[in-house]
């Protein structure tokens, strides 16, 4: 089986279309670089069984790296799954939809509603995809108030090291009382 990209069709590769800049056929770094500079949040509208396969932790470590802030999938493969909350990128699972019918070209704009819940600890199981003035039925694929921490604060690597500096900002002011 080999992807389909739908975004740019008659490609290989790393190649996409930047709509920040007139839709023109690009590198999918390039566009990932226009859509950082211009503010715009990326997300993934992805098939059944995304990151299925070899490599699953570094497939979540590119996509983090190029800014996807989620992925809007059918499936996900388990462990790839919690790779993606670990780098800090949201899954989130359609219910009755399908790539073709949340963003058939890619030049969609697609949001995702009620994510606020997170902000208080709460792993809401149900969201709302919005494309094309069509609203879709998803799962949030956060499966444990854990993985709602992780992804609140980025990523894994900054929930530890944000505790770490709690850690050591409590242990100074302890010692700073205690004279």
């Amino acid at each position: 089986m080999r992807l389909q990209n739908r975004v740019a069709p008659g490609t290989r590769g790393g190649r996409t279309r930047n709509f920040v800049d007139s839709g023109r056929e690009t590198t999918v770094f390039d566009a990932a670089t226009a859509y950082r500079e211009a503010k715009v949040p990326i997300v993934v509208v992805a098939g059944r069984d995304y990151g299925g396969g070899s490599s699953r932790d570094w497939a979540a470590k590119g996509p983090a790296l190029l800014g996807v802030r989620a992925v809007i999938a059918q499936s996900f493969e388990r462990i790839h799954r919690s790779n993606l909350v670990a780098m800090g990128v949201i899954p989130v699972e359609l219910i009755d939809a399908g790539p073709d019918d949340v963003a058939p070209t890619g030049a969609e704009q697609v949001s995702i509603t009620g994510l606020a819940a997170l902000n208080t600890g709460d792993t809401r199981d149900r969201v709302t995809v919005e494309s094309n003035g069509r609203a879709f039925d998803a799962r949030l694929r956060l499966d444990t108030p854990r993985e709602a921490d992780y992804i609140r604060h980025g990523g894994v690597m900054p929930y530890v090291l944000r505790a770490l500096y709690r850690a050591a900002e409590a242990k100074r002011s302890t010692r700073g009382a205690a004279r």
